[in-house]
C-alpha cells in the first residue's frame, strides 16, 4: 500500500513540472486519500473501537465504531511500532481519521475465512467449543505470522466442524495469543522424566506427548466477522452437555456428539450456551483414548462410539449401544427423522481402506432405543 501512494504521488508531482503553478500538487496531494486504497476495506473486529483525529498519543475521538462495521483503508503508518491506518467511516459525515490496525481485518483475509467456511457449509457441528484464554483465529493450523486473521476473546464459543493432529514442536508455545506481527517467546522443553521412563518399558505413546490438536472453528458474528478458521487446541474447552458428561471418563474423552430426539422450540438453548443446558436425551457420542494410534502417518479421530438412550419416565439413560475399538475419521452424519434415524461415519476395514458405514437407529414397543450396526463390524481395523 505504501508503494503505491508513492507511485500516486510521483506521478502527480511529474503532472506539475507540465502545468503551471504548483498548486495543483498541493491541491491534489491532500486529496490523495480519495484515490488510494479505495479498493481496501477493513472490517472491524474489536468489540467496539474508537476512530481518532491522529495516531498521537493525545488526539480526539471522533466516531465510535463496534465489530462488524466496514471502512475504507486510506492508507497506513507505523509509528512508534504500533501499525494505524487511516480510514473513511460509512457515516453521514464520511468521517476521516485513525484506527490502530490490531482492530481491524482486511477484506482480503476475510474472504479467505468465507471461502472456508464454504468447505463445511453442509457439515454439522461435531462438537461446541468455548475459549478459556484469548487466542487467535488462523487461516491454517499453524503458529505463524502470515495466517492469523484475528484474536479472539477469552469465552468465546463456538462449533467445531473439525481438527488435526500436528505432530508437536520441541519449542512451540503453550498459547496462542501474540498479535500479529509479534513472536510469542518460547523456552526449550526439557524431556519428561516418566514420558522417558515409559518409552525404556515399551509402554504406549499418548497423544498429549507428541501431538498439538487444532480446532477448525465456525462462529457466530457476535463473536467475529471472519466465521470460520482454526484456533489451538490448547485454549479450547469442549462444552459437552450436561446430562452426558457424567459418563466420559478421564483416558477417554469425548469428541462429538448428536441427539437423537427431537428438542421442542422451547428447550433450544442459545450457542452462548452449547447445549449444556439443553433437557436430557438420547445421543450418539464418539470418544478417543489418548493413545497414538495412526496408521500410514493419521491420527483416528474416534476409536469407539456409544448410544445413549434416555427413558423419561425413570429420568435416566441406558446404553443402547458400544462398539469395540474402531478406527474412525469424521465427520459424523444424523439422517432421518422421528423414531427412524441413522447415522453414517468413516471407518477402517482390515485391508486399510476408508468405508462409509451406517448404523440404523429405531425404537422398540416400549419405545426404547435400539441400534443395528453393520454386519462386518468384526472385521473393521482396530
Amino acid at each position: 500500500m505504501k508503494a503505491r501512494n508513492f507511485f500516486i504521488l510521483l506521478t502527480l508531482s511529474l503532472i506539475c513540472l507540465t502545468v503551471s503553478g504548483c498548486a495543483l500538487v498541493e491541491s491534489v496531494s491532500n486529496n490523495v486519500s480519495s484515490l488510494v486504497g479505495i479498493s481496501e476495506t477493513g472490517t472491524v473486529i474489536a468489540n467496539t473501537a474508537q476512530i481518532r483525529s491522529s495516531y498521537a498519543v493525545v488526539a480526539a475521538d471522533l466516531l465510535e465504531v463496534k465489530r462488524g462495521y466496514t471502512l475504507d483503508i486510506l492508507e497506513d503508518v507505523t509509528f512508534e511500532k504500533v501499525h494505524w491506518f487511516r480510514v473513511r467511516a460509512r457515516d453521514d459525515d464520511n468521517t476521516e481519521g485513525w484506527i490502530e490496525a490490531q482492530n481491524l481485518i482486511l477484506s482480503d483475509a476475510l474472504e479467505k475465512s468465507k471461502k472456508i467456511a464454504l468447505q463445511d457449509i453442509n457439515i454439522l457441528p461435531q462438537a461446541n467449543g468455548q475459549l478459556r484464554a484469548a487466542s487467535n483465529l488462523r487461516l491454517s493450523p499453524e503458529q505463524t505470522d502470515d495466517n492469523i486473521l484475528l484474536k479472539l476473546d477469552n469465552g468465546s464459543t463456538f462449533e467445531i466442524t473439525a481438527w488435526k493432529f500436528v505432530p508437536k514442536a520441541q519449542d512451540s508455545p503453550d498459547v496462542d495469543d501474540a498479535s500479529k506481527g509479534q513472536q510469542k517467546p518460547t523456552k526449550a522443553k526439557t524431556k519428561n522424566a516418566d514420558i522417558e521412563a515409559a518409552k525404556e518399558k515399551n509402554e504406549p505413546e499418548k497423544t498429549e506427548d507428541k501431538y498439538d490438536i487444532w480446532y477448525k472453528v465456525r462462529l457466530e458474528p457476535a463473536f467475529s466477522p471472519a466465521p470460520t478458521g482454526w484456533v489451538f487446541g490448547k485454549q479450547v474447552e469442549l462444552q459437552v452437555p450436561s446430562d452426558i458428561v457424567f459418563y466420559q471418563h478421564n483416558n477417554k474423552k469425548f469428541v462429538t456428539w448428536q441427539r437423537l430426539d427431537n428438542i421442542e422450540t422451547s428447550d433450544k438453548t442459545s450457542a452462548k450456551d452449547t447445549m449444556k443446558a439443553a433437557k436430557p436425551g438420547s445421543w450418539v457420542i464418539f470418544s478417543r483414548t489418548n493413545l497414538v494410534k495412526a496408521k500410514d502417518g493419521i491420527e483416528p479421530d474416534f476409536d469407539g462410539i456409544m448410544v445413549l438412550g434416555y427413558d423419561k419416565y425413570n429420568e435416566e439413560h441406558y446404553t443402547a449401544y458400544r462398539s469395540g475399538d474402531v478406527w474412525g475419521i469424521l465427520p459424523l452424519k444424523v439422517e432421518g427423522a422421528g423414531d427412524n434415524k441413522s447415522f453414517t461415519i468413516q471407518l477402517r476395514n482390515a485391508n486399510g481402506q476408508m468405508e462409509e458405514k451406517r448404523f440404523v437407529v429405531t425404537k422398540d414397543a416400549k419405545g426404547r432405543i435400539r441400534v443395528t450396526p453393520p454386519t462386518d463390524m468384526d472385521k473393521l481395523d482396530k
